[in-house]
């Protein structure tokens, strides 16, 4: 059975040579009011569209929200409202998937604030979208596919996704109370290579520094660092207590910095304008 308050939603990225667009469609319920949104977010816009209903299933991802689709084979959509008009076909194909649930042990501890789920670290895009009269066309371009559910977004969190020319990388960053306490949550994929490099607290990843518009973390003698370079932020609803009534900002298209290495030695390092960044981080109290 479902929490009272409770939201499940999904994130698609999609990202050809010019244009970065992302959908999140999302189911909401909030003192047993439920409603469903679609959110587009562009390199210069945002918007929200809410629906009636939202269908979706879990073990092969596919998500119906109106006459939308979602799913791991594409995106089929078809919206006309007062700000935006937006028809289109996306195929996807090649997906990546990762090794193992992200949130690792934790995925069986009951009540968890929020949930984490990773699709596709980047697979391959091939077709065309119309976004207010612009023609977005994505051939062998790549994507990125997540999602998250539970009763609300954690009140401080980082979040970033990059793709790069042999893999994609995903980094969050959270404070995530439980039992009356809270502990700082760390999950990351790095995915280069045909290889998956794992980061994440149940595995002994710690924060070992954060500044504004910037993080390092460290598991063993692994380290990451990424760095928000220019911001390209829009506004989004994100979850509160099952209802989408906080605002958030999100650069689905913005400038980043990445160094990832091993006991000192460089595994990848690169400056990118196709990061995606989320800094929801208060620093007042660390």
């Amino acid at each position: 059975m479902l929490q009272k308050n409770y939201f499940k939603g999904w994130y698609f990225k999609c990202i050809n040579d010019d244009h970065t667009i992302a959908f999140i469609p999302a189911f909401h319920r909030s003192n047993q009011e439920e409603t469903a949104s679609l959110q587009i977010i562009t390199n210069s816009s945002a918007f929200n569209i809410y629906f009636d209903s939202l269908k979706f299933q879990d073990k092969q991802l596919s998500v119906k929200i109106g006459e939308n689709q979602f799913s791991e084979k594409g995106i089929n959509i078809n919206i006309y409202t007062k700000d935006i008009i937006i028809q289109g076909n996306l195929n996807f194909s090649h997906l990546s998937p990762i090794k193992y649930d992200i949130m690792g042990p934790f995925q069986f501890i009951p009540f968890m604030q929020c949930r984490h789920s990773v699709y596709s670290m980047r697979h391959r895009i091939d077709g065309q979208i119309n976004v207010n009269g612009q023609l977005l066309i994505f051939k062998n371009s790549m994507g990125y596919i997540e999602g998250d559910c539970g009763r609300s977004f954690p009140n401080r969190y980082i979040w970033t996704q990059c793709p790069f020319s042999n893999g994609s990388l995903m980094l969050s960053v959270a404070d995530i109370p439980i039992l009356g306490g809270h502990f700082t949550g760390i999950i990351g994929v790095i995915m280069m290579n045909r290889r998956e490099y794992r980061i994440a607290t149940y595995l002994g990843a710690k924060i070992k520094r954060i500044s504004k518009n910037s993080v390092t973390v460290k598991q063993g003698d692994y380290e990451l660092n990424t760095v928000l370079i220019e911001k390209n932020a829009q506004p989004l609803y994100a979850p509160d207590y099952g209802k989408m009534s906080r605002t958030i900002h999100e650069s689905a298209s913005c400038t980043a910095y990445y160094k990832f290495t091993f006991k000192g030695k460089k595994l990848c390092e690169f400056t990118s304008n196709r990061a995606s960044f989320e800094f929801e981080y208060n620093l007042k109290n660390l």
